[in-house]
């Protein structure tokens, strides 16, 4: 991959500002759509919770987040294939395309939310389910094949897991649009949100062995321990959410009151995996931020570790509702809490990222200014 850089270095003696800014664009992270994802259910949490001025915010600025990175990531393409394919076929970088998924799908969701935008939210939920096949086939057929494979300690993460996330991404989606229309279209709508629901579910348990291996057998160094890792939380988080979706739908869907019980079993399963996920995941954080003194400094990566926190949330609050658990309000709501300090947290990097770019570009084009 090395060889594949054309493009001058970001220094401060680079004589053109575009070529600066174009090195940037060939090293964007697939996952920065993370980004969306975090904002999106973060948003969506603290609607449940009757935050209503702040959920909208973060709404529109979902969007336009949304748009800026729809718009980087074509760019990309255009102008850096070498980069943009190539890490399609790179064992970390590329699950987190999959973060282009759920990120739109969430999107979606909100436009269901907060402006009941039907048209829009099956727009999404189309463009979504069309990421979903491209990529899920090309990534999975080019790791495949391709000859030359990093052993498993070096090739697996917490990342792989955004393959279960986009999958139950859509699950949720459906599940949220089939509440907005009619038959017979809406039990072809849960029966979609149904399967897409069980195949992650199915994809978790493959994706979980390999990971929980590497834990266990393999030497795990500060660095190995990306953000990421948090997926193994949000997988499960999202899985709740969708399931208690389909329950709600139950009611409309023959088939679904057919297996409530199975439904409503997974659903707690998939709830109770994920908070055992988080003693493990902060004892983890302690070891390496703490024991290992590793630096903590801003990467796209983290957003993958913000989404579970207020995917976690939402899911709490949404089984509370589904089961009528009355007692899970309350961590639901510490949880939307501490995913809005972690939000903060990340957009403020984000934005001291953002404006080191900006210098660097004024430093290497003093006219400019």
């Amino acid at each position: 991959m090395a060889a594949e850089h054309t493009q001058p270095p970001l220094t401060p003696d680079a004589s053109i500002p575009v070529h600066a800014a174009s090195a940037g664009l060939a090293g964007l992270s697939p996952a920065y759509f993370g980004l969306v994802m975090a904002t999106g259910i973060v948003s969506v949490a603290s609607q449940f919770h009757g935050l209503h001025g702040f959920a909208l915010a973060l709404f529109a600025l979902n969007i336009t987040a949304w748009l800026v990175l729809c718009v980087l990531n074509l760019a990309r393409a255009i102008r850096h294939p070498r980069h943009f394919f190539g890490d399609m076929v790179d064992h970390l970088r590329a699950p987190g395309f999959f973060t282009a998924v759920a990120g739109t799908s969430v999107l979606g969701g909100q436009a269901l939310l907060f402006v009941e935008g039907y048209r829009t939210a099956l727009a999404l939920g189309a463009f979504a389910a069309l990421l979903w096949v491209v990529i899920t086939y090309t990534v999975l057929t080019a790791l495949t094949v391709k000859s030359v494979k990093p052993p498993l300690d070096k090739g697996i993460s917490g990342g792989w897991l955004l393959a279960v996330v986009s999958t139950q991404s859509l699950a949720l989606l459906a599940a949220l649009l089939a509440g907005h229309i009619h038959p017979p279209h809406k039990i072809a709508m849960n029966f979609f949100a149904l399967s897409m629901w069980l195949w992650g579910g199915m994809l978790y348990i493959w994706l979980m062995s390999l990971i929980f291996y590497r834990y266990t057998f393999f030497r795990l160094a500060p660095e190995d321990l990306t953000p990421p890792y948090w997926i193994n939380m949000g997988a499960m988080a999202i899985s709740t959410l969708a399931g208690s979706m389909l329950i709600l739908n139950a009611p409309d869907a023959p088939f679904l009151l057919a297996i409530l019980p199975f439904v409503k079993g997974f659903t707690v399963l998939y709830w109770a995996t994920a908070t055992w996920w988080i003693p493990m995941l902060l004892l983890l954080g302690v070891w390496r931020y703490g024991y290992m003194r590793f630096p903590l400094r801003y990467d796209p990566l983290y957003w993958g570790a913000v989404f579970p926190l207020g995917m976690y949330s939402a899911a709490t609050y949404e089984m509370a509702e589904s089961l009528k658990l009355d007692f899970l309000w309350l961590p639901a709501r510490i949880f939307l809490y501490t995913a809005i300090v972690a939000w903060a947290a990340a957009f403020f990097g984000l934005l001291r990222r953002l404006a080191r770019l900006l210098t660097r570009r004024g430093r290497a084009d003093p006219v400019s200014g």
